[in-house]
């Protein structure tokens, strides 16, 4: 038996508790040309800055409750232009926001780069970021996104894009679209994209919000709830088995970003270690 199918099977025992059905799953909202999400109040605080793949599903707040839920809290802000590239928000000022504010954590995000020039684009603006990142106390993050539909052969050279990124900033690769490849590993059939082959499902981003927070924290996703309740008063909410599969694939890239994860000890940790002692059936 994989370890994947093992973690996926503690996932499964740990998120499998009684829901409330809801009512499907929901398209991703249509990207409006700005967006700005407020600030929450008090802990640490991290920057959004993107496109519609990061203000598609209200992604940042579905971070900030998976946070929340794992007794890590921060708040999240988002900057986000329908379309954008890094160098379009820099020529739109979101650096200035950056300067003004102070954020443990700022997220970079834009299309999937996997060509030879988009790389250099991200790369280029990714330092330039960075430069205003650190100079105010922060420390830059790639949020790692995946390729349209009709082109799977590019995900690897959209990882490749991405991770080069974040080394070249000493950043934190946050690597969502190795994740939905881990996940679908286990699982092809799972609905990660939206109608369009592009935009993700509420699925695709509870998978993404997993693989950022755990590269935002340290800490490991599995045992994360199903049903989320976001700040904006939406509820986001996945099947136990989805949760499931999705919180080990996180974790399984998490793993391989950076090595093992090493979270404090939880109960969530302490049960996993005992379920882990007992033999599964093959």
């Amino acid at each position: 038996m994989s370890k994947f199918l093992k973690v996926t099977q503690v996932a499964a025992l740990i998120v499998s508790v009684a829901t409330t059905s809801c009512g499907g799953e929901s398209s991703p909202e249509s990207a409006s040309p700005t967006v700005t999400l407020a600030p929450a109040p008090g802990g640490d605080r991290v920057l959004f800055v993107g496109n519609s793949l990061t203000e598609g599903n209200d992604l940042p707040l579905m971070v900030e409750a998976l946070a929340r839920e794992g007794r890590r809290p921060f708040a999240v802000e988002a900057v986000t232009y329908g379309g954008a590239a890094l160098e379009d928000h820099w020529s739109r000022g979101t650096q200035d926001r950056i300067a003004a504010s102070g954020f443990r954590f700022v997220v970079l995000q834009q299309g999937p780069s996997a060509l030879a020039e988009s790389r250099t684009n991200l790369r280029e603006w990714t330092r330039r970021f960075d430069a205003v990142i650190r100079e105010n106390g922060g420390r830059t993050a790639l949020y790692m996104v995946w390729p349209e539909s009709y082109r799977p052969q590019a995900f690897p050279d959209v990882s490749a894009s991405y991770r080069l990124a974040a080394e070249d900033v000493k950043g934190i690769v946050l690597p969502a679209g190795d994740a939905w490849v881990a996940a679908w590993r286990e699982e092809p059939g799972l609905r990660l994209y939206g109608p369009d082959g592009f935009h993700p499902t509420v699925l695709g981003s509870y998978l993404a919000a997993l693989a950022i927070y755990g590269g935002l924290t340290g800490a490991s996703p599995v045992g994360l709830p199903p049903r989320l309740q976001l700040r904006n008063g939406r509820r986001v909410e996945v099947t136990a088995r989805e949760a499931a599969i999705a919180q080990a694939a996180a974790a399984e890239t998490l793993a391989g970003a950076r090595g093992a994860l090493s979270p404090p000890p939880s109960p969530v940790q302490r049960v996993l270690a005992l379920v882990r002692s007992v033999p599964f059936r093959e």
